[in-house]
């Protein structure tokens, strides 16, 4: 059996998230520009920040597609092309598109320009998918979440040679057709395909009679409320081969306004199930710990989407859109001891020492210790690191290493 390929494609909102995922195991990762991303509310990349993480990319041998994946207006073009312009000497893998004249705009600056069609523009048969290919050059379809697995076998088998699929396999799910979403703009008048979404699918949301104004009547009898539209999240760990068997060469998790422990906690567990796939398909063996892994990031329930059937009431949370945050982030490795027997840590949340905690970093499953010693940047001993980035020195009775994460079971 020929070895399959696989990219596992993570999320970065901003630099650090970026570097974070490739460190962690990432391909690939996806980010947004200042200007015209999909994920306005992102951290986002300046032009600076997007040539040294085409830097930090290339060095390591992964690769780094930026996402243009707005529907510009008239107003929008001459900046749009003002911005293109600035990008031509940074050498992006491909650039993440939904709407012709953006393509168009990218080709006539970037004439060799890789083009990955963005999952925005809700392409669902392999009809549709042969007009971009054919008439647009474009190298990759980021296939519709409204998708099965069966259709797209189908789409794969239909495509010309080398061109790749992209499906999502973890994350939040949007619950308008591919992400086409009018609530967010109506609403609020913020537009979700410019990038300004406020999820209002999340709301709490009640029946109001026209002749009763001001009396709200839950959709469904609960005393917290309904959450008619609140989607499960994404989960396709335990899916991998049906996922290469359908065609699909990019695993792509969503999230690039998700925190750096997430990006880093997703990315560590998939990449444990591809690579333990990787080194023997046809003896492969689904490890749950894996999903457990998954789970101490924050997240809603789960679901496996549109893949293997249409979903039903059970893919939506009707009672909350709280996410389950079982873990807290509480620190991340600086450097390493330097013989001194103290390792630097970075505080991101209140840990104290007595505090049992878990250790996990790039290629590591994760480990317990207790904190028992603990003084601040000039060495004075600490019970506890309270203050937010407060630079500590920990002893461990095992090393982690520099990029190393700490976090802590909430009581």
């Amino acid at each position: 059996m020929t070895k399959p390929y696989i990219e596992l494609l993570a999320p970065a909102g901003d630099l650090e998230k970026l570097k974070t995922a490739i460190i962690y195991g990432a391909d690939a990762v996806y980010f947004g520009g200042e200007m015209f991303s999909l994920r306005a509310g992102a951290g986002n990349l300046s032009i600076a920040e997007i040539r040294e993480a085409m830097d930090f990319i290339h060095e390591r041998g992964k690769k780094g597609y930026l996402t243009i994946n707005i529907y510009p207006h008239n107003d929008d073009i001459p900046l749009l092309k003002d911005y293109i312009a600035k990008l031509v000497d940074i050498p992006i893998d491909a650039f993440i598109v939904s709407d012709p004249g953006v393509i168009t705009l990218i080709r006539e600056a970037i004439p060799d320009a890789e083009i990955h069609l963005s999952t925005q523009a809700n392409t669902t048969n392999y009809v549709t998918a042969n007009y971009w290919v054919k008439s647009l050059d474009v190298k990759r379809i980021v296939s519709a979440r409204e998708m099965s697995l069966k259709e797209l076998k189908t789409m794969h088998e239909n495509l010309p040679e080398g061109t790749e699929i992209e499906s999502f396999i973890h994350g939040a799910m949007c619950i308008s057709y591919s992400g086409r979403c009018l609530l967010s703009n109506y609403m609020v008048g913020r537009d979700a395909n410019r990038g300004a979404c406020t999820h209002p699918c999340r709301w709490k949301y009640a029946l109001v009679e026209q002749q009763r104004p001001g009396e709200y009547f839950p959709i469904e009898e609960d005393e917290r409320g309904s959450y008619i539209m609140n989607s499960r999240d994404l989960c396709l760990i335990d899916c991998i081969p049906d996922l290469v068997d359908a065609g699909i060469t990019s695993f792509k998790i969503e999230g690039r306004m998700k925190s750096m422990y997430y990006v880093a906690t997703i990315v560590s567990a998939y990449r444990m199930a591809i690579d333990a796939y990787l080194a023997n398909p046809e003896n492969y063996t689904y490890d749950p710990a894996w999903y457990d892994e998954l789970c101490k990031a924050s997240h809603r329930e789960f679901t496996h989407g549109f893949y293997y059937n249409k979903p039903t009431d059970k893919d939506q949370n009707y009672l909350t859109s709280d996410y389950i945050r079982d873990y807290s982030f509480v620190g991340l490795v600086k450097q390493e001891d330097d013989g001194s027997g103290y390792t630097v840590v970075e505080q991101r949340n209140k840990f104290c020492v007595g505090d049992e905690i878990e250790i996990f970093g790039p290629g590591t499953p994760y480990y317990t210790e207790v904190i028992k010693d603990m003084t601040d940047e000039e060495g004075n001993p600490i019970e506890s690191a309270p203050h937010p980035q407060q630079v500590l020195r920990i002893k461990f009775d095992r090393q982690p290493k520099e990029h190393f994460i700490l976090r802590k079971k909430k009581s």
